[in-house]
């Protein structure tokens, strides 16, 4: 007896090296944080500078502050409840009008099977048994068609109020780092001058975290990100002052 425990006449099978895939499969979730908090941290940012650019005491820019943190946490989780909504109602109505064709028309279907696979150079004899797998199976004939023809994937049930929830959380995140300030510094100056730096700080990480999911340089994201804010809130800050000289 051999002490490998294979059966006789059987080739015996290498064993495959271990392998971990790594891919990164929350790019909805990131692509809903990122939007909530560069927004955030951007506009509260600018509106606080504005007013104090207009000399208002540091109570009115946190009061007028924490007020579009709230309509616009409001605003964005709405923006992005109704964006994911559309999505799902799109999905449904390409479905609805493919699953038609399948049953209508059928071998113009299994044709455009055929296309898709050539285009992966796959020859007739060599997908011709996958179409005809498909065509039993209309279910996975139809998830096929979404994907590949369409190049749609279904969307989660709960993906609207995932977003309207993840933006508006993130913004308000977001916004809250430059009225923080204003909540301890009593005279708006000193307060607006921390916050540009407790700011630029915060956004010099955010674009370095966004620039690591996104797959960009984190570094030119880091700056990138800090410069457009910058420019806000210098723009913001600007605009007050040449309004309160006239």
């Amino acid at each position: 007896m051999d002490g490998g425990g294979a059966t006789r006449g059987q080739p015996m099978l290498a064993k495959r090296p271990s392998h971990r895939e790594r891919h990164f499969t929350a790019g909805e979730v990131v692509r809903d944080v990122i939007m909530g908090v560069s927004d955030g941290l951007t506009v509260p940012f600018a509106l606080a500078a504005g007013l104090s650019g207009a000399s208002a005491p540091s109570s009115l820019v946190l009061t007028a502050g924490l007020a579009e943190v709230a309509a616009g946490a409001i605003s964005m989780g709405l923006g992005g409840y109704l964006a994911a909504q559309s999505e799902a109602d799109h999905y449904k109505r390409e479905m609805k009008r493919e699953q038609e064709e399948i049953i209508t028309v059928p071998d113009t279907e299994a044709a455009e099977i055929g296309e898709i696979m050539s285009q992966y150079g796959l020859e007739p004899h060599e997908y011709g048994p996958v179409i005809d797998g498909l065509r039993r199976n209309p279910q996975a004939w139809l998830d096929f068609m979404m994907r590949f023809e369409l190049g749609l994937e279904k969307p989660d049930p709960k993906r609207a109020l995932q977003s309207a929830f993840t933006i508006a959380l993130s913004y308000v995140i977001g916004g809250l780092v430059p009225l923080l300030p204003y909540m301890f510094l009593s005279t708006a100056q000193n307060a607006m001058l921390t916050s540009v730096g407790v700011t630029l700080v915060a956004l010099l990480f955010f674009g370095y975290i966004k620039g690591r999911f996104t797959g960009n340089r984190p570094f030119i994201s880091a700056v990138q990100t800090a410069i457009i804010g910058a420019l806000a809130s210098a723009a913001a800050y600007g605009m007050a002052k040449a309004v309160q000289a006239r």
